[in-house]
C-alpha cells in the first residue's frame, strides 16, 4: 500500500486548499522528507486528513470513533474556524489498483453542519466505487488490507506508546502489548473457554445432584416385592366384585324396565284417547264440506269455466271505465299542449299548422342568437387584442367599462409621449441609431470598465504583496543586525558560566576527599604518630577553620544556569541562521513579483488606454455606475416608447369595440322580446315530441276502448252458455245457484290435504292399539324373569358392594402409582447417567482447554500469546536496532530483573541493564526500532511503502541523529518506501532537503510550502 497524494481543504489551521503529491518530485527523487514547522501549525493535522479520508476517524478523538458533526461542533475539531466547508482527499496504490478516497463536510443554508459524507472513486477511469459513508471505511479496509489499528499503528507511528512500552511492569505490559499490536482476542478466548467449562461442569453437576435425590426416594427390595404382591391380591378380589355389582345391577335394571314398561302401556292407551277425540274433532269440521265437494265434483271445470267468466265481466267493465277516461284526459292534454304553442311562438295555431308554426319560430330565433354570438366572438377578439396590446403597461382594461378606458388611453398617451420627450433630452441619443445600438454601446463601456477594474484590482493586490514582502524583509535584516551583538554577550555569559560550574565540580571534588578524612582528623592527639603521614603534630586537628561547602542542590542550580544559557545561544544562532535564510527566501520571492508587477502595469496601459488616468479603485465604481445609469435610462426610455406605441395601437381597437357593442346591444333587445328561454332547439323538440306522443295515445286509446268492448260482448256469451248448461245439474243435486254450487267446490289442493289428514287420524288410532298390545306381552315376559327380593334390598346390597370395590381400586391405584413412580424414576436415574456420560465425553476438550488456556479474566492465555508476540516483536526490533545502534539490544526481563524490558550493552560485555535507566536519547532509538517493528509485524502480508514517523527526534544527539537519519534512508532505498518525518529539529532540518514546511500567520491560520519547489524540477 503506498500513498500517491494527499488533498485537502479547511483542515484545522490549515485555511484554504493544499495538496501534496509524492508521485511527482521533489517526493520521486528524495522518498525520505521531513515535516516540519512550530508548535500548532498543522504537522499532525496532515496524518489526521490521511486517516480522515480513508477511516473517516482521527487517532486524536477519543476512543478513534468515526468523526461526527457532534464532535465537529463541540470539540471545534477538523472543520478550520470561521469555513463553511472542509474535505480530506488521500490516492493511494494497492495490489487492486489505484484508488481515490474522500471525506467532507459542509453546512446548509441555515449555517447549520450537515453530517459527513465519504466516497471511492477508481484512479484510473473516475467512476465511483461506493458513496455510501457507512461502506466508505470497510472498503478502504478491504482494499488496503489493513484495518484502522493496524493502519496506524504500520504506517503512521507514534512514538509515545513506545516508550511507555519500554518501561513498564511487568503485569502492565501484557495489556499495553495488546492494546499495541491489537491482539485482545487471545483474552477474549481464555475467558470463553473458562465460561464454556464452567457452563458444562455445572450441568453435569446439576445432574448428578438429580441422581443422589432419586435414590434417597426410592423403594428398597423388600418393600418392592410387598408392594407387587399386594396388588395382585387386591386385584383378583376386586375382579370379583365388580361381577357381583354387575348381577345386581342387571336385576335392578329389570324391574325398572317392567316399571317402564307398564308406563309405556299408560302412555299408549293416553295416545290412543287423544286419538280418537281428534278424528271426531275432524269429522265435525270436514266432513261435510268434503261431501259436499263430492257432489260437485263431476261438474267442476264448467263451475269453474261460469266463475272464470264472471271475474272476467267484471274486470272488463272496469277497464271500459279507465279507458273512458283515459280518452278524456288526452283531450285536455292536447288542447293545453296547443296553448304552450301559442305563448310560445307569440300566435294562436291549431293541429294542422302547429309543426309549421314552430319550424319558423325555431330557425327565426336562431338566426338571431347566431348574429348574436358572431358579434360577442369579435368583441372578444379585440378585447385579447386591446389585452395584447397592453400588456406590458400599467392600464388596466374593463369590459364593462370602455367609455373609461377611452379617456385612461389618452391620457396615458399624453404622459408618456412628455416623459419620452424629456428622457430623450437627458440622454441626447444618437437618432441615427437605435436603441439597440446605443444600449449595446453602453454595455460595451461598461464590460470594458469592469474588465479594467478587476485588473487594476490585481495590480493593487500585486503591489500590496510586494510591499509586504519588503516589510517583512526590512523588519528581518533590523533583526539580524541586532543579533550578533546578542550572540556574542550569550557566548560570553555562557563560557564565564561554564567555567563557574568547572570550578564548582572541582571544589565539591575536593570536598569530597576532605570530607573521607574528617572522622579520622577528629581522633588525632599531639605526641602520638599520624597513621597516614607519621607526623606527631598535629595542627589541624582542632580549630580548623571552615570552608564554605558546595552541595548537590547548589551544584545542581549552577549546572541549570549553564544549560539555559547554552539554549538560549542556541536559540539566538538559530534564530540568525532562519533570519539568513527568511531573507534570502524573501528576496528570491520578492524579484519575480516586481518583474510580474512591471509586465502587468505595461499590459494594463496597452489594454485600457482610456483609464490611464485612474489612480483609485473607487474611481471604477464610479465610472460603473455612471453607465449603468445611462443603461438604466435606456432600457426606461423603451419601456416607454413601446408602452406609447401599444396605447396609440390601442385606441383603434377600442373604438371598434364600442361600435361592435352597440349592435350587439340592438340584436339582443330584440332576441329577448321573442325568445326568454335558454334552449329554442330543445324548447321546440320538446313541444313537437309532445304532441306526436299525444296523437299517437289519441289513436291508440280509441283502438283499445273498441276491442275492450268487444271482449265484453264474447264473454257475456260464455256466460249465458254455461248457465244453460248447469240449470239441469243444480235441479238434481238441491243446489239453488250457480254460485251456490260453485262455492261447495274445494280446490284439489286442500281437498287432498284434508284426506291426508283424516287417514293420519285413523293411522293413529290403529297404531294406538297395535302397541298396547305388543307391550302387554312384553310386560307378561318380563314379570316372568324378575326376582321376588325387593328393589330396595337390591339396592342397598349394591351400594355396599361398590363402595368396598371403589375403596380396593384406589388402594391399587395407590400401589400402581407408588410403583410406577419407583419406576419413573429409575428410568430417569438412568437417562441421567447416560447423559452424563455423553456430556463427559464432549466436555473433556472443554476441561482441557480450560486448564490449558482458561481462567475467568483471560489473563493466562492472554500472558502467554502476548509472550510470544513480545518475543517476535523484540527479534524484529533487534533486527531494526543494529542498523540504528549497535551498542543495545532489547530482552525480556528475567526472574531476579526490573520489571521492565532490559537492554543489553555490547559495548559492556552484554551487561543487563533496565531500559528505564537509559538517556532520553537512547530510549528514542529503542523506542524508533520497536515502532519499525510494529509496522513490519502489523503488516504481516501486505507491503506498506508509506510511513509516518511522528516527534521525537529531539532527544538525539548529533551522532545518533545523523546514524537514526542513515537508517532510515538505508530503509527507504531498499524498500522504495515513502519517509516522512514530523520534527523540529534544526539539524534534522539541514540533512533531510526535502520537506513540507508549516507556518503560522496572525491570524492564527497555518501555509504549507514544499521545498525544494516542484517547479524547480520542471523547469529542469
Amino acid at each position: 500500500m503506498k500513498i500517491l497524494k494527499v488533498e485537502f481543504e479547511n483542515i484545522n489551521s490549515l485555511k484554504g486548499f493544499h495538496e501534496i503529491d509524492f508521485s511527482i518530485e521533489p517526493f520521486v527523487t528524495n522518498s525520505l522528507f521531513a515535516i516540519t514547522g512550530p508548535t500548532g501549525s498543522g504537522k499532525s493535522s496532515i496524518l489526521d486528513v490521511i486517516c480522515l479520508a480513508i477511516f473517516g476517524k482521527i487517532p486524536r478523538i477519543p476512543g478513534s470513533r468515526e468523526i461526527s458533526r457532534n464532535d465537529i461542533e463541540k470539540m471545534g475539531t477538523i472543520l478550520t474556524r470561521n469555513q463553511e466547508s472542509a474535505f480530506a482527499r488521500v490516492t493511494y496504490e494497492s495490489r487492486f489498483g489505484k484508488f481515490i478516497a474522500q471525506w467532507d463536510i459542509s453546512t446548509n443554508r441555515n449555517g447549520n453542519l450537515r453530517n459527513p459524507d465519504m466516497e471511492i472513486k477508481d484512479a484510473s477511469d473516475g467512476s465511483i466505487i461506493t458513496s455510501k459513508k457507512s461502506e466508505a471505511p470497510g472498503k478502504n479496509e478491504e482494499l488496503i488490507g489493513l484495518n484502522y489499528d493496524q493502519f496506524i499503528k504500520s504506517v503512521l507511528l507514534a512514538q509515545g506508546e513506545f516508550a511507555q512500552f519500554l518501561k513498564t511492569r511487568k503485569e502492565e505490559r501484557g495489556e499495553l502489548l495488546e492494546k499495541i499490536t491489537g491482539t485482545g482476542i487471545y483474552r477474549q478466548l481464555g475467558i470463553k473457554a473458562f465460561e464454556k467449562n464452567r457452563e458444562a461442569t455445572k450441568e453435569i453437576q446439576q445432574q448428578q445432584y438429580d441422581i443422589e435425590s432419586i435414590k434417597r426416594d426410592l423403594l428398597d427390595e423388600e418393600k418392592l416385592k410387598e408392594y407387587t404382591s399386594e396388588l395382585q391380591q387386591k386385584n383378583k378380589l376386586s375382579d370379583t366384585q365388580e361381577k357381583e355389582i354387575e348381577a345386581l345391577k342387571k336385576a335392578l335394571d329389570l324391574k325398572q324396565d317392567i316399571a317402564n314398561t307398564r308406563s309405556d302401556i299408560q302412555k299408549q292407551q293416553n295416545e290412543l284417547n287423544s286419538s280418537l277425540e281428534n278424528l271426531k274433532e275432524f269429522e265435525d269440521k270436514y266432513g261435510r264440506p268434503l261431501t259436499q265437494h263430492e257432489i260437485v265434483q263431476p261438474k267442476a271445470d264448467e263451475l269453474r269455466k261460469w266463475q272464470q267468466a264472471e271475474n272476467t265481466s267484471e274486470a272488463l267493465t272496469k277497464k271500459k271505465e279507465e279507458l273512458a277516461a283515459s280518452i278524456e284526459t288526452n283531450k285536455i292534454q292536447l288542447k293545453k299542449l296547443l296553448k304552450n304553442t301559442s305563448e310560445l311562438i307569440k300566435k294562436n295555431t291549431n293541429a294542422e299548422e302547429l309543426s309549421s308554426d314552430l319550424n319558423n319560430f325555431r330557425d327565426r330565433i336562431l338566426l338571431l342568437q347566431g348574429q348574436k354570438q358572431k358579434k360577442l366572438d369579435l368583441y372578444n377578439s379585440k378585447a385579447d387584442l386591446l389585452q395584447t396590446e397592453l400588456r406590458d403597461s400599467q392600464v388596466q382594461f374593463v369590459n364593462k367599462d370602455l367609455e373609461n378606458l377611452k379617456t385612461t388611453l389618452d391620457s396615458e398617451l399624453k404622459k408618456y409621449t412628455a416623459l419620452a420627450e424629456e428622457i430623450n433630452k437627458k440622454l441626447d441619443l444618437n437618432p441615427a441609431d437605435d436603441i439597440d445600438k446605443n444600449k449595446q454601446r453602453i454595455k460595451t463601456k461598461i464590460d470594458l470598465a469592469r474588465k479594467a477594474s478587476r485588473d487594476f484590482s490585481l495590480l493593487e493586490n500585486l503591489k500590496s504583496e510586494i510591499s509586504s514582502r519588503q516589510k517583512e524583509l526590512d523588519e528581518n535584516s533590523s533583526k539580524l543586525k541586532q543579533l550578533p551583538e546578542q550572540i556574542r554577550k550569550a557566548q560570553f555569559q555562557a563560557k564565564d558560566l561554564q567555567k563557574e560550574l568547572q570550578n564548582l565540580r572541582l571544589t565539591r571534588e575536593n570536598q569530597k576527599l576532605r570530607a573521607s578524612l574528617e572522622q579520622h582528623r577528629a581522633k588525632l592527639i599531639d605526641g602520638e604518630v599520624c597513621p597516614l603521614c607519621g607526623s606527631e603534630h598535629h595542627p589541624y586537628a582542632e580549630n580548623n577553620e571552615e570552608e564554605k561547602q558546595i552541595d548537590d542542590n547548589s551544584l545542581h542550580l549552577a549546572e541549570q544556569k549553564t544549560e539555559k544559557a547554552q539554549k538560549e545561544l542556541s536559540q539566538l544562532e538559530a534564530t540568525y541562521r532562519n533570519l539568513n535564510e527568511q531573507i534570502l527566501t524573501i528576496e528570491k520571492a520578492l524579484k519575480p513579483l516586481q518583474e510580474n508587477e512591471k509586465t502587468k502595469k505595461r499590459a494594463f496601459s496597452e489594454k485600457f488606454a482610456e483609464f490611464n488616468y485612474i489612480s483609485d479603485q473607487q474611481k471604477f465604481d464610479e465610472i460603473i455606475e455612471q453607465l449603468e445609469s445611462q443603461l438604466d435610462l435606456i432600457t426606461g426610455f423603451e419601456k416607454i416608447q413601446n408602452n406609447k406605441r401599444s396605447i396609440e395601437n390601442a385606441i383603434p381597437i377600442a373604438n371598434e369595440m364600442q361600435s361592435i357593442k352597440k349592435d350587439g346591444v340592438a340584436i339582443k333587445k330584440e332576441l329577448d322580446s321573442l325568445y326568454e328561454g335558454k334552449n329554442i332547439q330543445q324548447d321546440v323538440q320538446q313541444l313537437m315530441n309532445s304532441w306526436n306522443r299525444l296523437q299517437q295515445d289519441h289513436v291508440h286509446l280509441h283502438k283499445l276502448s273498441q276491442e275492450n268492448q268487444d271482449l265484453i260482448v264474447a264473454n257475456q256469451k260464455i256466460i249465458s252458455r254455461t248457465a244453460e248448461n248447469l240449470k239441469q245439474f243444480l235441479s238434481e243435486t238441491g243446489f239453488d245457484t250457480i254460485d251456490e254450487a260453485g262455492n261447495a267446490l274445494m280446490p284439489e289442493a286442500e281437498v287432498l290435504e284434508l284426506r291426508k289428514k283424516k287417514q293420519q287420524h285413523t293411522k293413529a288410532v290403529e297404531d294406538c292399539r297395535t302397541s298396547i298390545k305388543v307391550l302387554e306381552t312384553q310386560l307378561q315376559n318380563k314379570q316372568q324373569k324378575d326376582t321376588e327380593i325387593e328393589k330396595e334390598v337390591l339396592e342397598d346390597s349394591l351400594k355396599k358392594i361398590i363402595e368396598s370395590c371403589n375403596n380396593l381400586k384406589n388402594e391399587c391405584k395407590e400401589l400402581e402409582r407408588q410403583l410406577k413412580n419407583n419406576a419413573d424414576q429409575v428410568s430417569k436415574m438412568k437417562r441421567l447417567k447416560e447423559e452424563i456420560a455423553e456430556k463427559e465425553k464432549q466436555t473433556r476438550r472443554w476441561r482441557m482447554l480450560n486448564e490449558l488456556i482458561g481462567d475467568s479474566r483471560g489473563k493466562m492465555f492472554n500472558d502467554f500469546a502476548q509472550d510470544l508476540t513480545l518475543t517476535h516483536l523484540l527479534s524484529l526490533a533487534n533486527i531494526r536496532l543494529k542498523d540504528l545502534n549497535d551498542r543495545y539490544l532489547i530482552d525480556k526481563p528475567g526472574e531476579d530483573e526490573d520489571d521492565g524490558l532490559i537492554a543489553i550493552d555490547e559495548h559492556m560485555g552484554g551487561q543487563r541493564r533496565s531500559i528505564k535507566t537509559l538517556s532520553g536519547g537512547e530510549t528514542f532509538i529503542l523506542s524508533l526500532s520497536m515502532a519499525l517493528a510494529l509496522s513490519d509485524l502489523a503488516s504481516k502480508s501486505v507491503d506498506i511503502n508509506s510511513l509516518f514517523i511522528d516527534e521525537g527526534f529531539g532527544t538525539l544527539d548529533p551522532e545518533t541523529l545523523d546514524q537514526t537519519l542513515d537508517t532510515l534512508e538505508k530503509l527507504q532505498a531498499e524498500s522504495s518506501k515513502t519517509i516522512g518525518i514530523i520534527s523540529h529539529v534544526e539539524s534534522l532540518k539541514e540533512r533531510i532537503t526535502t520537506q513540507i514546511q508549516l507556518s503560522r500567520n496572525g491570524q492564527g491560520y497555518s501555509k504549507l510550502r514544499i521545498t525544494p519547489e516542484p517547479e524547480k524540477y520542471l523547469g529542469n
